[in-house]
């Protein structure tokens, strides 16, 4: 990616290039002296298509202005060097031979050593440059936006450029997606499409293998405002949000095996139905033919594929999923078909047109993300029910989780006319107790933000 002069962005975005310009001088201040070029990645919102990513279905999400940023300076010697603004983030000092990323107690700087580790070996760097680096970042934390995917992609960019790759945003956003696997997340590639892919104003339809991004226009009148629940989680120290990912594999190979399509191919509901031809129906249709409500245990789940424990291990588990003895497979793949086809759904109302009849639409589905999240997949907790329900309540047409849930952030569709009263109820019924200057980080509307960018200083 090129770089872009730092000086520019005074014009069009000063706030971000006075933050920016602030990152530099702490840079100088921290190490003594100047950073060869600033990089950002954005936070995401996903306005749909939860969880269905990683079993290759098209999300529709769009960055926010809120982003992790790092200033840099480049180094012959392979000395690797990692500090954070904040405090609370302990420096990490190491070489780019010889680093160890413990996926067992993920800390921050190992998500930089994600986005390293993964463009260095995927562009077959023999001599990589070492790298000073001080962090910023305003994503919010564990709350569903995407921080450490955002972490991922700066790193990775930070070392395409300081190395001048000659990679695209097409292939960073591909390779990003494949680095944050080193710190066990089995997820998909969302949320490092939309971080190098995102255009200011635009949400992105966004589909895999091969990847494309396709602008989508959001109804005017419409305002998506973000309510964090305040409860965190990371999903790299837990395994809920890779047994989900194992549960949707050991389904699709389930229902591939009753319609005599099993083979080693074969690994994603996407797959199934692209080998069947079949419509999102007629896959639901399936789904409730085939599959029990009941939770499968190890033992039936061999019985149906005809293979030991131990290749069920080796094919569809992962390390921290290798333990689970029962698996809901009805339920997550009627979760996936269905919120795959909402994705479709909300791209054709936006496309059609931007009244008050199409926002209730895209309210409705919205509504009924969340109710699948919450009820098929269960990916919501009780705070984010709450708060969804809440903000209905409080005006918004749809209300719904973003992000791999269990704790984080609501994402709202709310009429621009409504905006006022709804913040006030919002603040009142679920933010009592905070101030105003954490309420500002908690509650806010968003736009559609610009993608990752390098500056030169």
């Amino acid at each position: 990616m090129e770089a872009t002069k730092l000086d520019l962005l005074e014009r069009s975005d000063e706030n971000k290039f006075n933050r920016l310009k602030n990152l530099a001088i702490k840079f100088q201040e921290k190490y003594g002296k100047s950073a060869d070029f600033i990089c950002r990645a954005p936070g995401r919102v996903n306005l749909i298509g939860e969880h269905i990513d990683y079993c290759g279905y098209s999300v529709l999400p769009m960055a926010v202005d809120q982003d992790v940023s790092m200033a840099v300076a480049v180094n012959k010697d392979g000395c690797i060097c990692f500090s954070n603004v904040e405090k609370s983030f302990r420096d990490y000092q190491g070489t780019v031979f010889d680093y160890v990323i413990d996926s067992s107690n993920p800390e921050w700087h190992q998500y930089i050593l994600c986005g390293l580790k993964g463009v260095t070996e995927y562009q077959k760097l023999e001599k990589p440059c070492g790298m000073d680096i001080l962090v910023h970042g305003t994503v919010p934390k564990a709350a569903g936006m995407s921080s450490s995917s955002a972490l991922v992609c700066t790193a990775g960019l930070a070392t395409a450029y300081a190395n001048e790759c000659k990679i695209d945003a097409h292939g960073l956003a591909d390779e990003c997606a494949k680095c944050e696997r080193y710190i066990g997340t089995q997820g998909g590639g969302m949320d490092q499409s939309i971080s190098f892919l995102a255009e200011r104003g635009m949400a992105k339809f966004i589909s895999f293998n091969p990847l494309t991004a396709v602008n989508v226009q959001i109804p005017c009148g419409a305002v998506f405002v973000i309510s964090n629940s305040c409860v965190k989680m990371q999903k790299a120290a837990t395994a809920h949000f890779n047994v989900r990912v194992a549960e949707c594999k050991i389904a699709a190979r389930i229902l591939a095996k009753h319609e005599g399509l099993i083979s080693p191919e074969l690994k994603k509901f996407v797959d199934l139905q692209n080998a069947m031809g079949a419509s999102f129906g007629e896959m639901l249709n399936l789904v409730d033919k085939v599959l029990h409500e009941q939770p499968y245990h190890r033992e039936e789940i061999c019985k149906l594929l005809e293979i030991t424990d131990e290749k069920l291990i080796e094919t569809l588990l992962s390390k921290n999923t290798k333990h689970v003895t029962t698996f809901k497979l009805y339920q997550r793949a009627k979760h996936v078909f269905s919120e795959a086809q909402r994705v479709h759904q909300f791209k054709a109302i936006c496309e059609e047109g931007s009244d008050d009849e199409a926002m209730k639409k895209l309210g409705k589905l919205m509504n009924e993300s969340h109710e699948s999240c919450s009820k098929l997949y269960e990916c919501s907790c009780p705070e984010l029910d709450k708060l969804t329900a809440l903000c209905r309540k409080a005006g918004a047409l749809g209300s719904r989780l973003t992000g791999a849930g269990w704790a984080g952030c609501a994402v709202s569709l709310v009429p621009v006319n409504n905006m006022d009263s709804f913040m006030v109820l919002v603040k009142k019924g679920f933010y009592s107790d905070m101030d105003e200057n954490t309420l500002q980080n908690v509650l806010f509307p968003t736009e559609p933000g610009s993608g990752a960018a390098v500056y030169s200083l």
